[in-house]
């Protein structure tokens, strides 16, 4: 089958790949998130999925908007007979998914209807489930409401971050995708409702929701650690006693009976038990264990 694929995040990349190396499908073109500045320096850099295609003659659209009337044009000008869509950032308005003649299908990297959003691996994490997986859909115009076609699961780590996890579902959507249009190519695809009374929400995060509260469970605290590493990171704000804040980036934690410090071990009470800091890093300076940190920093401080 023709297929048209849109998408713009890491995840999506390997799906791709699986598009471009089939025997059986055709990728006619791809539509992806404009280029934009990355980090400090701001350089423009292309999204993962145009960085994927680099050096291939696929014709590759970065509309600012998908509903406007000219990408629209050009999407139904590639006359693609499905579309894959997996991690854009945009919704697709009506005259996009009307555009294919078999079905537009979403890749979700959650168990649907678990965890609709933009931030589904690490809501998963934070609520401490334990699977997860992609769901391919039936795309409508809701917010990853769409009819389910098949779902791929995988148990979830005592130790997974939401790095690991993304990486792990990222591999086994190639799969699911092809298992997904194989089902459609015989017409033995299966539409099975979503049931939204059992629905949860994962929206987008920001930087600012990696704070940690230490009135919160122990529990919840060391998901949050696992759960924003990478993005958007978890950590908290140290106060010296001139009263300068300076931020603590936690990389790794774990959930310890006593809250007692000692001068090898930076652990910190939370509301119903304490968080030993293993690897963190203090604004302005590198990654380091909190054992080196509690060697190099001899100031007195406290959580701010």
């Amino acid at each position: 089958m023709r297929v048209l694929f849109i998408g713009t995040g890491e995840i999506g990349v390997p799906v791709l790949r699986s598009l471009l190396n089939s025997d059986e499908h055709e990728l006619v073109g791809a539509v992806t998130q404009p280029d934009k500045p990355v980090g400090r320096a701001q350089r423009i850099e292309a999204p993962p999925i145009k960085q994927a295609l680099a050096g291939r003659t696929i014709p590759i659209l970065q509309p600012a908007r998908i509903k406007s009337a000219d990408a629209v044009a050009e999407i139904r000008a590639l006359a693609p007979e499905v579309i894959v869509v997996m991690a854009y950032g945009q919704i697709l308005p009506r005259s996009v998914l009307e555009i294919p003649r078999v079905a537009c299908l979403n890749l979700h990297a959650s168990l649907l209807p678990r965890h609709r959003g933009a931030a589904p691996v690490q809501a998963a994490i934070l609520a401490g489930d334990r699977e997860s997986g992609i769901t391919v859909m039936y795309m409508d115009e809701g917010l990853d409401t769409g009819d389910i076609l098949l779902q791929s699961r995988l148990e979830i780590a005592a130790d997974e971050t939401g790095g690991s996890l993304h990486d792990r579902l990222a591999l086994i959507a190639p799969e699911a995708l092809l298992a997904a249009l194989t089902q459609l190519g015989k017409k033995s695809a299966p539409r099975i409702p979503q049931d939204s009374s059992a629905a949860t929400y994962a929206p987008k995060l920001e930087r600012e929701h990696g704070r940690i509260d230490w009135s919160e469970p122990v529990v919840t605290i060391e998901r949050k650690v696992r759960a924003f590493n990478p993005w958007p990171g978890a950590f908290t704000l140290l106060r010296d006693e001139a009263g300068a804040e300076r931020k603590l980036k936690i990389h790794r934690a774990s959930v310890v009976a006593d809250g007692r410090n000692d001068p090898e071990n930076l652990v910190i009470a939370a509301k119903d038990g304490a968080l030993r800091l293993e690897e963190v890093q203090l604004e302005g300076k590198r990654r380091m264990s909190a054992t080196e940190f509690l060697r190099g920093y001899n100031t007195p401080v406290r959580i701010a």
